[in-house]
């Protein structure tokens, strides 16, 4: 560097330290990624990459969220009806172990256990010439969707930014310098994968591949990628390993994927044709244009919430370093990046079109990943959407939805031929050629309520939205989720409740069982079966449709079983007292009548809320990092928002390697870390923050339900609630500031607020009294549960605004007109 650098020079460094210091919707480091798990992520949904940000050799790890292995594929067990009334018996007769091997040899798959989401490969710059890099920067800005990396190097300061657009459907690479002629590199793909690498032309690299065999299934998705460079300045030639760039002033590079997946039954697209199209469109378009495209369509997703806790001095830290420092630092801020880092996440990885995240959204860097990235539907695939609604990304929802209407016509085989039932069956996992049957083995994979979870999504974006058109065309597929439990439902033997068996609570081992999971009447899975029942109920008579089916309905609500009290004072997991308090698996799956059900609540079901509550105490804490993001809207939904809180913060725990482990926490990059990477925990966590601030399942939009005490002040805007209302408040000193009210569908709005409040204008809020007249806020009448003798239960009475002054709340209603604003301020 120059004994005496510019005033230009300075200006920048002096720009990029302040950069730095500022951002509170960035991440930051001040030091290339040195694995995986600290780069950085983007992606428009279709198409995402890692980026690594070193400056002698950028890479970006490439994946397109069709590219699988395999192909077109079914997995079921035709032998299931020659054994199904074998395994119930066993079941009921307690020969656990016979039961499972019968599962196994009759009801798992034989060979198929899934597909597996693949890498296409990584596009390199290697940039040979530079030394002494001096002043590195590199950040994700997540409110614009761009990572950037900029440094000095031989006095000349560089600057690489990149971003995945969504309307013009390419990855865009621009590389300048404060000099001229600066810019010189070697740019080509590579790909474990990959058929062909080469260059077409002095400025256009194309690469394609075959995905890979699996479970006999022979790779049958075919991909190309396409990466045009525009230079400003300097020439391009063809090199050996792909194009030479030399003393350009300016490069931008655009980066096409497509793959010839057509939808999960076909693969006739011609995807040399389609990457193609979309370089072609993309490079009549200046760099200017193509950011200001990018950030028009992501800023409006994006900038529907903001959240803001207040900052410290804590960050002014690279990230890695405030999340390594978070649990004895008061960082408030990085619980707000974090949250919002969720919603970026979801933006990146799942648009309309597209397939779902996955379980690591859209960013893997295996062709052999853990778990082979499938759809884990027995919690995972769910959590990942359950910010979508609430935090105001609706139009992300759209692939899960798509996803299950795939299931619902996949599965009909496999309810038919596996289990000679009506409807539609899913189990555990799927993939994108929508499987449905058995996979990896019983004691894992016989669950077969992955269409009864996965239908609630359905229900519940309907509950946001009121849009009846919308509950129509996801009728059917309710409609046939609860014919196939109408045929598999089974009456036990002692007290003739309808239970779904076989099946097993995920993926739970019960101690002293055989080491079998194998059992009858799961909690988990009654409280499936109630909301299935009830909320397709729900539909049918909102539309005025199928009104025969209602007493059969009502009947089989009936007779489902209660949920138990053990004689630890827990709420049983299985229908028999098998609980063991030392047992700290990192499933909580009975705990789904409590989030994201709201089955248990503190204000109709107190002794079920206090079993749920015992339950999460003995399970502790740390675990998984997914678990620990489920837990955060557990503790949210027992109203303990410190407790929440503190489970926030063994998330954000840094967990400085990839790999196996029992102890999650957060990556550098703040992926979660199961670990390995699983993304779940990420939106699980989103979903909680939401959930400690806003509840609107209990009968209410309840406003700072679970506010921790060391979030004194704040503020947090768009989200939404049932009924079609959007929420924004701001508190000080832990009570209610201002709530602003916007109703979209009109009808009456009930808030319970920690602090007395009245309405701005002429317009009259009166005190609630009796039950909600709005129809989205209906509360589901539980059955009594069964409690056991030895249990010792707290004296447990509803939560009510007549608690002692601690617990005191103010219930309003509030008459809304559809279209109109509401503001409400502290008293």
């Amino acid at each position: 560097m120059n004994a005496k650098p510019s005033i230009l020079i300075i200006s920048l460094l002096i720009s990029l330290f302040s950069f730095a210091q500022k951002g509170k919707n960035k991440l930051w480091y001040d030091k290339p990624a040195a694995q995986w798990v600290e780069a950085l992520p983007i992606g428009n949904g279709k198409i995402a990459a890692m980026v690594f940000g070193n400056p002698a050799r950028e890479k970006l790890q490439l994946n397109e969220g069709t590219f699988w292995s395999g192909g077109p594929s079914r997995n079921d067990n035709l032998d299931g009806p020659k054994v199904l009334d074998s395994i119930r018996y066993y079941l009921f007769n307690g020969n656990y172990k016979r039961a499972q091997i019968l599962a196994d040899k009759g009801l798992t798959a034989k060979s198929l256990h899934g597909s597996a989401f693949q890498n296409i490969g990584d596009f390199i710059l290697d940039f040979s010439n530079l030394n002494d890099v001096k002043n590195y920067y590199r950040e994700l800005d997540i409110e614009k969707a761009i990572a950037t990396t900029t440094f000095t190097s031989n006095g000349i300061n560089f600057k690489r930014e990149i971003f995945a657009s969504i309307p013009d459907h390419v990855m865009v690479i621009r590389l300048s310098s404060d000099h001229r002629n600066a810019l010189s590199f070697k740019a080509n793909f590579d790909g474990e994968l990959k058929k062909n690498s080469k260059a077409i032309n002095a400025n256009t690299l194309q690469m394609d591949g075959l995905s890979s065999t699996l479970d006999g299934v022979p790779g049958q998705v075919k991909f190309n990628a396409l990466a045009k460079i525009i230079n400003k300045g300097g020439k391009t030639s063809v090199s050996e390993k792909g194009i030479s760039v030399s003393n350009a002033d300016e490069v931008t590079i655009l980066i096409s994927i497509a793959t010839n997946f057509t939808n999960y039954k076909t693969l006739d697209t011609d995807e040399v044709s389609k990457s193609k199209k979309y370089i072609v469109e993309a490079e009549r378009k200046t760099y200017k244009t193509l950011l200001e495209n990018h950030l028009s369509v992501y800023q409006k997703y994006f900038k529907r919430v903001y959240f803001d806790l207040g900052t410290s001095e804590a960050a002014k830290q690279p990230t890695d370093i405030r999340v390594k420092n978070f649990a004895k630092t008061y960082d408030p801020e990085l619980i707000s990046l974090y949250y919002q880092f969720g919603r970026y996440l979801l933006i990146s990885s799942s648009q309309p079109g597209g397939q779902p995240a996955n379980l690591q959204g859209i960013w893997n860097n295996s062709n052999k990943p853990v778990w082979d990235s499938k759809y884990t539907i027995n919690i995972n695939a769910e959590m990942n959407y359950w910010p979508s609604e609430k935090t105001n990304l609706p139009e992300m929802h759209e692939p899960l939805i798509e996803m299950i209407k795939d299931l619902s016509e996949s599965g009909k085989e496999t309810a038919k031929v596996m289990y000679k039932s009506r409807g539609w069956v899913a189990h555990h996992n799927t993939d994108i050629w929508r499987i449905t049957g058995v996979i990896d083995f019983a004691n894992a994979g016989l669950w077969p309520l992955g269409g009864a979870w996965l239908s609630q999504h359905l229900w519940e974006r309907y509950l946001y939205s009121g849009d009846k058109n919308y509950l129509k065309s996801i009728y059917p597929v309710l409609k046939s989720a609860t014919q196939f439990y109408e045929d598999f439902l089974i009456e036990e033997p002692t007290h003739h409740w309808l239970v779904v068996s076989p099946s097993m609570s995920p993926e739970n081992i019960p101690k002293g069982h055989q080491g079998s999971a194998l059992a009858a009447g799961n909690t988990m899975d009654n409280q499936l079966m109630f909301d299935l029942f009830s909320k397709t109920k729900k539909a049918a008579e909102i539309l005025n449709f199928d009104s025969e089916k209602i007493p059969v309905w009502d009947k089989i609500l009936s007779k489902l079983q209660p949920m138990k009290i053990g004689r630890y004072g827990q709420l049983q997991e299985w229908a028999e007292d098998w609980d063991n308090p030392d047992d700290n698996h990192r499933h909580v799956s009975h705990l789904y009548g409590l989030f994201p059900s709201n089955q248990i609540n503190p204000f109709t079901t107190p002794e079920l809320l206090e079993a749920a509550k015992t339950v999460l105490l003995h399970r502790g804490d740390v675990s998984t990092g997914w678990s620990m993001g489920w837990k955060v809207n557990l503790w949210a939904k027992l109203l303990d928002g410190n407790h929440a809180n503190k489970l926030i913060k063994d998330q954000l725990t840094l967990v400085e390697k990839d790999g196996w482990g029992e102890k999650g926490g957060t990556y550098a990059n703040l992926f979660d870390a199961h670990p390995p990477f699983q993304i779940d925990g990420n939106f699980g966590c989103t979903s909680g923050i939401t959930e400690m601030l806003l509840q609107t399942q209990n009968g209410f939009i309840d406003v700072l339900p679970a506010l921790p005490d060391e979030w004194k002040n704040g503020k947090i805007t768009g989200l939404r609630a049932y009924g079609g209302f959007e929420v924004s408040l701001v508190w000080e000193n832990n009570k209610a500031k201002e709530i602003k009210i916007k109703s979209t569908l009109g009808g009456n709005c009930r808030l319970r607020v920690p602090n007395e409040i009245q309405l701005l204008g002429n317009l009259q809020l009166n005190k609630a009294d009796g039950k909600n007249p709005n129809p989205f806020f209906e509360i589901p009448n539980i059955k009594k549960p069964l409690i056991s003798p030895e249990a010792k239960l707290n004296d447990t009475k509803p939560t009510t605004d007549k608690q002692p002054a601690t617990n005191k709340r103010f219930i309003y209603d509030l008459p809304t007109e559809a279209g109109k604003t509401y503001i409400l301020k502290m008293k």
